[in-house]
């Protein structure tokens, strides 16, 4: 198996900083409210998830990226020594994983969460979507607490759980019109039948009055996990609490969402880089998600 090539992470010949800039600006503008101390390494492993969840965009046909995402696998269980040296992102979450004594089941979790990007099967229902989003948005923020307060990871696997399903709500009410366009349906089956829809009539979006409830209900589904997260935060170590920054830009996904309804098939719900700055300021002055 042929290493993959970087494609747009860009790790190598650039600081880490600038990398995430170019793949994931959320991340990378909460990132900069963070203890400086700690960035490189946050920044490697929100950079792991940028390249493992981008595959999809960079494949044809779902074999070639599920043999991506099984050498991303083989990386972080200590396989593929030479070649992952080779690799600029690969060797510093290696190096990252054997510095910090992380654990490894996250990572490859990750990798194997990720193979359902690759198709376009329905999220059949609630449980399920929960399951995926905690394999990767909740397993993202877990292990930055892992590197900003390893001994307080027991404490936060509750807030990390829901934080990261509200974020993963509001990333794919994002990327509506782009997983339309693909076919692709993220939207719990069951909140869909709930509505009168089901993936095709989803992807068809001409049934206005449906889909926006659909949208409405998903967007909900985020506010109770984001409401669940937010009473499990008020009892975290404030150590930890700088990793759920990015947590913070989801409540206004879902305000927009809500608003647009079936238009979020057509224009994506995310407010201006403006008010993303500002909503993450006001976190970090706050101590509030």
């Amino acid at each position: 198996m042929v290493a993959p090539q970087q494609g747009d992470s860009r790790a190598n010949g650039n600081s880490l900083l600038d990398a995430l800039r170019a793949v994931d600006i959320d991340r990378y503008l909460g990132l900069l409210l963070m203890p400086e101390d700690v960035r490189d390494d946050l920044a490697t492993l929100m950079l792991f998830n940028a390249e493992i969840a981008a595959i999809r965009d960079r494949i044809r046909e779902a074999l070639p990226g599920e043999i991506r995402l099984q050498w991303w696998h083989e990386v972080v269980s200590g396989g593929r020594a030479g070649e992952a040296e080779a690799h600029p992102l690969a060797s510093r979450l290696i190096e990252l994983i054997a510095r910090r004594s992380m654990p490894v089941a996250p990572f490859t979790g990750m990798c194997e969460a990720r193979v359902f990007d690759l198709y376009d099967d329905p999220m059949p229902d609630r449980g399920t979507y929960e399951g995926y989003a905690g394999e990767t948005a909740s397993a993202l923020l877990q292990m930055s607490v892992f590197v900003l307060a390893p001994e307080a990871t027991p404490k936060t696997a509750m807030a990390s759980g829901h934080a990261g399903v509200a974020q993963a709500v509001a990333g794919h009410l994002m990327m509506l019109p782009i997983t339309q366009r693909r076919g692709q349906v993220f939207v719990p089956g069951d909140l869909l039948a709930a509505t009168g829809l089901g993936r095709d009539g989803l992807l068809e979006g001409k049934s206005s009055d449906r889909i926006d409830a659909a949208i409405r209900a998903f967007a909900g589904l985020g506010r109770e996990h984001l409401a669940k997260a937010r009473s499990a935060f008020a009892e975290l170590p404030a150590g930890t609490r700088p990793a759920y920054l990015p947590v913070a830009l989801a409540e206004p996904v879902f305000t927009r969402a809500e608003a647009l309804g079936s238009r979020c098939l057509e224009s994506s719900p995310r407010p201006s880089q403006l008010r993303r700055q500002w909503r993450l300021w006001r976190a970090a002055r706050s101590g509030r998600i």
